[in-house]
């Protein structure tokens, strides 16, 4: 029985996704579970029991998960890219409107003139202080096209715009969704000097990090709208706030405030809504569940964040899960001490991630159990699982 644990709340249709297996028993109190899924709440300084497996987000972003210490202890992470795609693409739509029709400044500004009298002649006197240019014909450039950046690119040509995207690591999966009529733009700067609007969908990572900053905003047109539905901390906030005062950004629209966005000049502030949708929660709830399930159920990693991606048919009756350092000889080392026991491998696949590696094997009959201590013996092994057929 496989106790999975809940640290926040999961939509029930993906709880779901466990009903029909008797292998799995749900709950919010273990005091050590075999997996967890969880949203939003931090796992940073959370003990893990040593029979962790695997822990499954329903989301995209891992950073309230220990990564690295998952990493070291052979516990599986999975996110669930794409499931909130279309949730992001419609928020990111709408913060391109407004940041070129100025709708919520105006809003703001109505709704301030409660209890004056003759409301439609104020309205009339003062509405062209809202006044904002129309977006078709307009040049797009697009960082980043993996699911939500990708969509973003097709929606944004389809209402009239020019659309340019830039992506050092696009898949040739994601390419294949991408519109051709979205042109390749070969550098970032290509993207900052020919775009009227800029939306960034770049992962976080120590590469990343305030790579929007002063130089990058130099090379842009003057007067640029910026839209980061991505993450706060893809930009230098004290470079944002000088290139908003000096009218080098026309506005800023970013999901992610903090105490510093707040106080910056033409800037639209939201809180954190990019997934925030029933839809987006069931999809991003049943697909981490079934993440989970296979994960168990096969040692199959669909969309692991720290280890390598890999899938393998049954071919067996017993399967061996190994996880372990990205070092050499480890094939040579786990292949010899199965050898040894006489053992014949029906299936085998390796990956690696890294640092990080995982080995998938299947054999027929009924091995002596110490055959999985003589495997975590190898030094570099982290983990071994054992799966029945």
């Amino acid at each position: 029985m496989f106790r999975i644990q809940t640290l926040n709340k999961i939509a029930k249709i993906g709880l779901k996704e466990f009903d029909k297996y008797s292998e799995f028993e749900i709950g919010d109190n273990f005091d050590s579970p075999d997996g967890i899924l969880v949203r939003s709440a931090s796992m940073l300084d959370m003990p893990f029991a040593e029979n962790l497996l695997g822990i499954a987000r329903a989301g995209i972003g891992v950073n309230n998960i220990p990564i690295d210490k998952c990493s070291e202890l052979g516990i599986a992470v999975f996110n669930t890219p794409g499931a909130n795609a279309n949730a992001v693409k419609e928020l990111v739509l709408m913060g391109l409107f407004i940041s070129s029709r100025r709708v919520s400044d105006s809003i703001a500004w109505i709704n301030s003139c409660k209890g004056e009298k003759n409301i439609p002649k104020i309205v009339e006197a003062g509405k062209s202080d809202f006044a904002g240019p129309e977006i078709k014909g307009k040049t797009m450039g697009v960082i980043g096209l993996g699911s939500i950046g990708g969509m973003v690119a097709n929606a944004t040509h389809h209402l009239g715009m020019e659309v340019f995207g830039f992506d050092p690591y696009l898949s040739v999966e994601a390419a294949w969704s991408v519109s051709r009529y979205v042109h390749k733009a070969l550098s970032y700067q290509e993207i900052y000097a020919k775009s009227d609007y800029i939306t960034i969908h770049t992962p976080l990572t120590d590469e990343t990090k305030g790579m929007f900053n002063k130089d990058a905003f130099s090379k842009m047109k003057d007067g640029v709208r910026i839209l980061n539905f991505a993450r706060g901390e893809l930009i230098n906030d004290k470079d944002m706030a000088e290139a908003l005062e000096s009218g080098k950004i026309a506005c800023y629209v970013t999901d992610f405030p903090n105490e510093e966005t707040l106080n910056m000049k033409n800037t639209i502030n939201i809180p954190h809504l990019g997934a925030s949708t029933p839809e987006s929660e069931d999809n991003c709830a049943v697909m981490a569940a079934k993440q989970l399930r296979e994960f168990f159920l096969t040692g199959n990693t669909l969309h692991c964040v720290n280890y390598p991606d890999l899938s393998l048919a049954p071919g067996g009756d017993i399967r061996y899960c190994i996880f372990h350092k990205n070092i050499p000889n480890m094939l040579g080392q786990i292949s010899a001490t199965i050898a040894s026991e006489g053992i014949n491998i029906e299936n085998m696949l390796n990956k690696s991630k890294k640092d990080c590696a995982y080995t998938v094997f299947d054999i027929n009959g009924n091995p002596d159990p110490a055959v999985a201590k003589r495997l975590c013996d190898i030094q570099g092994v982290i983990k071994v699982r054992i799966i029945p057929a």
